[in-house]
């Protein structure tokens, strides 16, 4: 496995996300089951839904990387296909969710560890990208989801380099977003400008911080700028 591709740091990545993962399944273990039915930060999603969604999004991944393995077409699953499986998923026991959490997020990590080339193009979310870019990916996920499970972890516990490898990342995937132009500054340095328009505001905090803003999980100090669209 190659460390980097391009300005992906693949392993370390890789690494932080396996911890991030274990983390997840330490916070989850202790959710009772009937709190497994309470609402999430997500609209209309219960805890049960984030964890399925979760599972189900670290089995897209292994099944994409899969299909480019092999030099074959990603599996499309339809819309409807998703929705059925998150309501069955979200049906589930405690101990049937927090298995389902763990073997999904080990199995990604054992097809992952079988990649040579890091550097192969894929079609992903509608460009063409380094394959390095799906762990990224998945580790966006964990983090945003263990936030939207409500049982206590939060965007100051994302560790400072995740951050500074999410925030451009985030950064980049709203950067059109329908709003006033802001001007983004992190605390490792990372500026960017998402928005139309002439620069109207200055969102300038710690990565983590404006990670979770870019990402609508988070409400940043100053009053005077928006909460955005939650982002997956």
């Amino acid at each position: 496995m190659t460390a980097r591709s391009g300005s992906v740091p693949v392993e370390g990545i890789q690494l932080i996300t396996r911890e991030a993962d274990q983390g997840l399944l330490r916070d989850t273990i202790g959710i009772l089951e009937a709190d497994w039915r309470a609402p999430s930060l997500l609209p209309g999603w219960t805890r049960a839904h984030v964890a399925t969604h979760l599972a189900r999004g670290a089995d897209r991944l292994r099944e994409f990387t899969q299909a480019c393995l092999a030099g074959e077409t990603p599996p499309d699953v339809s819309a409807e296909t998703r929705f059925a499986e998150l309501e069955r998923g979200a049906e589930r026991n405690s101990l049937e969710l927090q298995i389902d959490l763990d073997t999904s997020a080990t199995a990604l990590t054992t097809v992952w560890h079988a990649v040579t080339d890091w550097h192969r193009p894929v079609r992903f979310l509608g460009r063409t990208r380094p394959l390095a870019t799906l762990p990224l990916v998945r580790l966006h996920e964990v983090f945003v989801h263990h936030i939207d499970l409500d049982c206590g972890f939060t965007a100051d516990q994302v560790p400072a380099e995740a951050a500074a490898w999410l925030l451009p990342w985030v950064a980049a995937r709203v950067q059109d977003a329908d709003l006033p132009a802001i001007a983004v500054e992190g605390d490792s340095g990372f500026t960017a400008t998402i928005g139309r328009g002439p620069v109207t505001a200055v969102a300038r905090a710690g990565d983590a911080e404006l990670w979770a803003w870019l990402s609508g999980r988070a409400r940043l100090a100053d009053a005077d700028l928006p909460l955005l669209p939650l982002l997956a």
